[in-house]
């Protein structure tokens, strides 16, 4: 099955993008995703929320995709995909400080247990609702 990426940019202090994601997220097309994020911030948007409650699968290139998405959101240079092993080294090290301006929504359960098992729930805040990571993400 295919993926789709609706984007919505939102206002607020920090401007927040919300980034859904439906379908698989696999190695076809998580570097869309790191380019829409990289889009958002190129374009002023400080805050990234990526709402997963339409995504079905995630591949381990969709965990390097988030892992990008946060290096991207923190203003510093996404791992390169062709490093292999050494960029999942790279997601190990970075998952010591979570983001506060990244935050996932609404995964469903296997899709949370994939992120709660590989640890990048220490790197991101998984939220239950959209709007509660943006009001999160946003400081309300």
């Amino acid at each position: 099955m295919a993926m789709t990426i609706d984007v919505e940019h939102l206002g607020g202090n920090p401007p927040v993008t919300v980034v859904a994601l439906a379908g698989e997220l696999d190695a076809s097309n998580y570097e869309q995703v790191i380019d829409v994020v990289r889009t958002a911030y190129a374009e002023g948007s400080r805050g990234l929320v990526m709402d997963l409650s339409e995504l079905t699968f995630m591949a381990s290139s969709g965990l390097f995709a988030m892992h990008s998405a946060v290096r991207i959101m923190r203003g510093e240079t996404p791992p390169d995909p062709e490093e292999g092993w050494g960029a999942l080294h790279q997601m190990a090290q970075d998952q010591d400080a979570q983001a506060s301006n990244v935050r996932l929504a609404a995964a469903q359960e296997p899709i949370a247990r994939v992120l709660d098992r590989t640890g990048m729930l220490r790197l991101f805040a998984l939220d239950a609702t959209r709007a509660d990571a943006v009001a999160a993400v946003q400081g309300a």
